[in-house]
């Protein structure tokens, strides 16, 4: 194959891979089937009450929660369902990003902390329980997590 056949092949591949994606990351409204709701979540009801007969109001911890920072949510539910030792590796954390939104294709969350010397510094073994405690927080069915330290080196890494 020439060059150019080459690049043309790669380009068109990369259209169709995008295209694949972008499709499936809709809001699976299916069928051309229009739905007027706006403030509605698709499982709601109006008046307040899921599919389920569940209210969709939410207490107001949980209200409170959803104000906080990732990294405020991250570590309020690892300080009341993690185990000691995750609860120490999750104090050094400063930073989350990319928690909260998913859609189970490419789910990539950065988790940033104030240990320092990189994969040979002090943060190697506690990294490891973070993006533990992490998968424990956020399930995701193709999720990466990445914990870095205070230079933002890689710490370590793990699925959730």
């Amino acid at each position: 194959m020439g060059m150019k056949t080459k690049i043309t092949l790669g380009a068109v591949v990369g259209i169709v891979v995008i295209g694949a994606v972008s499709a499936n990351s809709g809001d699976g409204g299916g069928e051309g089937k229009s739905d007027n709701r706006t403030s509605a979540g698709a499982e709601e009801k109006p008046g307040g009450t899921k599919g389920d007969g569940a209210s969709g109001a939410k207490p107001a911890e949980d209200k409170a929660t959803e104000k906080a920072s990732q990294a405020d949510q991250f570590k309020a539910f690892v300080n009341k369902n993690g185990t000691p030792s995750e609860k120490e590796a999750v104090a050094h954390v400063t930073k989350v990003q990319g928690a909260e939104e998913q859609n189970d294709i490419l789910d990539a969350a950065d988790v940033y902390t104030d240990f320092t010397g990189g994969i040979m510094g002090e943060g190697m073994g506690p990294a490891k329980l973070i993006a533990s405690a992490f998968a424990d927080w956020k399930q995701s069915e193709n999720g990466l997590v990445t914990v870095y330290d205070a230079d933002g080196e890689l710490l370590g890494n793990g699925n959730f």
